[in-house]
């Protein structure tokens, strides 16, 4: 079983690779190093399976400290600003009744007409006058005026 190791631990790394391949964020990249390393450890001069899990643990969690503030920097997005941001703060009138439950919710804002929801779940019924507080995907996350 010894000598198959090596051969088990590099097919374990082309799986992870392949995985990582196929999703769009990073998930496996690091153990596929540790894999890779283990691989080349378990076939020269680590022949115990339990020291080449230990090893993989170990490469693996480094790599993952070492490419941290890396993967961190990638993930900051800037956000670009769209016309539609213009509509934030702005106050619009209720079309259609606001109810998450019924996934119901229409609003019209300068004369466009936009789906909505409430900020609080809270139902807001037809006619009411609300606050765009935020945009998330097409719709507009409003609050009922006081």
């Amino acid at each position: 079983m010894e000598q198959y190791m090596p051969y088990i631990w590099l097919g374990l790394a082309l799986f992870l690779a392949f995985v990582e391949v196929s999703t769009a964020q990073l998930v496996s990249i690091w153990f596929v190093v540790g894999a890779v390393v283990t691989s080349i450890c378990s076939a020269f001069f680590l022949h115990n399976v339990v020291w080449q899990i230990v090893v993989f643990i170990v490469v693996s969690a480094v790599a993952l400290v070492v490419t941290l503030p890396l993967v961190r920097k990638l993930k900051k997005v800037n956000k670009t600003s769209t016309n539609s941001d213009r509509n934030i703060g702005k106050k619009a009138r209720v079309i259609t009744e606001i109810d998450r439950n019924k996934s119901t919710g229409l609003v019209e804002v300068d004369g466009q007409r936009w789906t909505a929801r409430s900020s609080d779940d809270s139902v807001i019924p037809k006619g009411s006058t609300v606050i765009v507080e935020s945009i998330e995907g097409v719709k507009l996350i409003v609050t009922l005026c006081k």
